[in-house]
């Protein structure tokens, strides 16, 4: 391969995507090793070959993709296309292009970069991947997995417990229980027990009589009543006072209360759902939770996992709130600049998706109608992360390495200019930093 070209078979091997270059005469002059994988061919069956005949892309049997790079004088990125590999099987692709040149800038080959989505596409067509859930917007495996679960609870009574951080949407998979249950038709009340006094929290729950205490001026039914035959949606189940704990586990066993103030027993038929954003084995340790409370709610546990661990949900979260804040506040958004959402994803969002959220409404305030929403409409603390990593200090043996560095140094890690440099998509170029061990502090 000609030295200007930057990438060397060693950085074209450390990537996840196939690679083929080619010489002026469009014959391959390079496949690494993931093109081979891809293709079922091995180096020396495709070397001298014309890339053609060897990609069978569906994209060649009209105007080749460097041809259509040379035509147009810009880079092809994320073509959707087919290829058929030596067996003869049909394989989606999303394609890149790039036309290689000389210290002179003169052509002298050219470079396409693909990977294979055939899995991508069977999860479209065949596996109804869900991307809303009753207003939750989840694609990583993980949420998928929540989904998944609350369908097959559908027609299940059982109690459910909730656990995830603050902010990871407790209370809209408490909505998707109750709108997949038997029981959607019926009450469905909330009740935040970290809000309330131990006195207030039972009158709350179980409902007072006239003088139970000093403002109980008249009866008064409780949540567990009004919700009968429904359910009830008990938030921050683990800062209930341990007395009220008493209480709910003798509705959760019995089915039966007392209203503060009465001796009269009580029969209810109420589904409960708790949640808890606190650490529950700590909470045990500790004795704030009862330990046979916590196994009566422990039915079905549901674990909510925090935005910093599905970040590939974050780009889906964020054209949603851009949708949602850009009609109420009556201007069109049409999307955010890669630059930020680059940031979006390299923030570990300690409030999760309702920080995220409220960033996004912050941004869209910011942002003129008609533009989109770039790092300056940010808030300060994620604009700050765009002052550049800090590296640490190290020699690179690796001349590529070198070269990499220097590109983001040129551009001030701006990672999209670097990756049209180099002719690579951004992920790539992601990975490439990975393998040469360039440190961010």
């Amino acid at each position: 391969m000609p030295t200007e070209n930057k990438l060397n078979e060693e950085i074209l091997n450390s990537i996840a995507e196939g690679v083929i270059t080619v010489d002026k005469t469009f014959k391959v002059n390079f496949i690494n090793r993931v093109a081979e994988e891809i293709m079922g061919y091995k180096k020396d069956e495709v070397i001298g070959q014309f890339c053609k005949y060897i990609l069978k892309c569906d994209l060649c049997q009209t105007k080749c993709p460097i041809g259509i790079v040379l035509e147009s004088g810009t880079n092809l990125y994320d073509y959707s296309s087919v290829i058929y590999d030596k067996n003869g099987n049909r394989k989606p692709i999303k394609l890149n292009a790039a036309i290689l040149k000389n210290s002179d800038n003169k052509p002298v080959g050219g470079v396409i970069s693909f990977r294979d989505v055939s899995e991508l596409e069977n999860i479209k067509q065949g596996a109804n991947l869900i991307s809303n859930f009753f207003g939750i917007i989840g694609h990583s495996k993980a949420m998928q997995e929540v989904f998944k679960l609350i369908m097959e609870i559908s027609e299940s009574d059982a109690t459910v417990l909730i656990l995830g951080e603050s902010g990871t949407g407790k209370e809209l998979i408490a909505d998707a229980i109750q709108a997949t249950s038997n029981r959607k038709n019926k009450p469905f009340l909330k009740v935040n027990c970290s809000v309330f006094p131990q006195n207030l929290l039972a009158s709350e729950l179980f409902g007072h009589v006239k003088g139970a205490f000093t403002d109980a001026v008249k009866d008064r039914p409780g949540r567990f009543e009004l919700a009968n035959g429904g359910t009830i949606f008990l938030d921050e189940v683990a800062e209930m006072p341990l007395q009220t704990q008493i209480q709910l586990l003798r509705v959760l066993q019995e089915g039966t209360f007392e209203r503060v103030g009465e001796s009269i027993t009580r029969k209810v038929d109420v589904r409960v759902i708790a949640a808890t954003n606190i650490d529950i084995q700590k909470a045990l340790k500790e004795g704030k939770i009862r330990e046979d409370l916590y196994y009566r709610l422990n039915v079905i546990p549901i674990s909510i996992p925090p935005l910093r661990d599905r970040k590939e949900d974050i780009p889906h979260l964020v054209k949603h709130f851009i949708e949602t804040y850009s009609k109420l506040y009556r201007k069109t958004i049409p999307d955010i600049s890669d630059n930020a959402l680059e940031l979006l994803m390299k923030y570990s969002w300690p409030g999760n998706v309702r920080e995220l959220e409220n960033v996004i409404e912050y941004a869209v305030v910011r942002t003129k109608n008609d533009n989109m929403i770039e790092i300056s409409n940010l808030p300060s603390l994620i604009k700050d992360l765009s002052n550049g990593p800090l590296l640490s200090k190290k020699i690179f043996r690796n001349e590529n390495a070198a070269t990499v560095l220097s590109l983001l140094e040129k551009y001030k890690w701006n990672k999209t200019r670097v990756a049209k440099e180099l002719g690579i998509g951004r992920t790539t170029l992601w990975r490439m930093l990975k393998q040469f061990d360039l440190v961010e502090k």
